[in-house]
């Protein structure tokens, strides 16, 4: 008696094509693929509040194990500048020829450490937090932004203390004062998008970290925060026109001249040129715009490895 074997029928794969039509039909997604940049951008603003969150918690965090706790938000900086002022301004007397040189160190200072801060902590934002990018999903520029934000909440701390300073040496209030809400809305910008262009480097060769703080201590040194770059010009009368230039177009430089001359009533005497207000908006708009593409590039490649 013969036995007939039966096979079930063979169903052929749906082709590939149609997978795909009935994945993007039910609003399926590509797991860990990079959205486009309008798309990222709308998941960033969604995530708003996320972010200055972070930034807050990781601010409050920063002092929690020490006695006086938040105070050092404001003693730091003005400690910086006290080591600054006692180095440059009295040994080697770089206050010479600059009027107001207290309120004039303690605004290049603060601002400067707006700008380096905001770039070291950028530099580990993605490297730093491998454990929360591998866990949660979410744009991750959110990271190197809030890192930013957090700098900027310090600043702010920061600049309640300038105002006591620049009131105890005898610098009145003007209304150049509100121009310190530019001149930081830029210069925020453009560190946000420095950070994020070393945050995409730094996940991928973490010592960039390590080379930073050298990096930022030469830009400190050419940036004008514990002397006047005008005042070195002069001094150095056989330097190219091109090399002082570029020295008064770095950007650093560029926004401490913007801050000192909002608030330091003295160095109006110098007229601020306008073109420093188009330098700077060029600087965050280059940094800030190319950064943050720059980030967006990699989306799908950081916690990876």
């Amino acid at each position: 008696m013969s036995q007939v074997l039966h096979t079930p029928p063979r169903t052929e794969a749906a082709p590939h094509g149609d997978l795909a039509a009935l994945a993007a039909r039910h609003g399926l997604t590509v797991s860990g693929a990079r959205p486009t940049l309008p798309e990222y951008i709308r998941q960033l603003w969604a995530r708003r509040h996320f972010i200055t969150a972070f930034a807050t918690a990781k601010l409050t965090t920063t002092y929690s194990q020490a006695k006086l706790g938040q105070v050092w938000q404001v003693m730091t900086p003005l400690l910086n500048a006290a080591v600054y002022y006692f180095i440059f301004g009295v040994l080697l007397n770089t206050k010479r020829g600059v009027a107001d040189f207290i309120p004039f160190l303690v605004t290049g200072v603060f601002v400067w450490t707006f700008t380096q801060t905001s770039i070291m902590t950028g530099t580990r934002a993605i490297s730093g937090n491998i454990g929360l990018v591998r866990a949660l999903h979410f744009p991750r520029a959110a990271l190197p932004i809030s890192f930013c934000l957090q700098q900027l909440q310090q600043l702010l701390f920061s600049m309640a203390a300038l105002v006591f300073i620049l009131l105890g040496v005898g610098v009145p209030p003007a209304f150049s004062w509100f121009l310190v809400i530019p001149a930081l809305a830029l210069q925020f910008v453009f560190n946000a998008g420095v950070s994020m262009i070393l945050a995409r480097l730094g996940a991928k060769t973490p010592d960039i970290a390590q080379l930073m703080p050298f990096v930022l201590r030469t830009w400190m040194y050419m940036s004008g925060v514990m002397w006047s770059l005008d005042n070195l010009v002069k001094a150095h009368h056989g330097m190219p026109s091109w090399a002082a230039d570029l020295l008064r177009a770095n950007p650093a430089a560029v926004y401490i001249d913007l801050m000192r001359f909002a608030l330091i009533d003295t160095f109006h005497a110098s007229q601020l040129p306008p073109h420093v207000w188009l330098v700077a908006t060029g600087w965050a708009l280059v940094a800030g715009v190319g950064g943050f593409i720059y980030f967006w590039k990699a989306e799908e490649t950081y916690g990876r490895g």
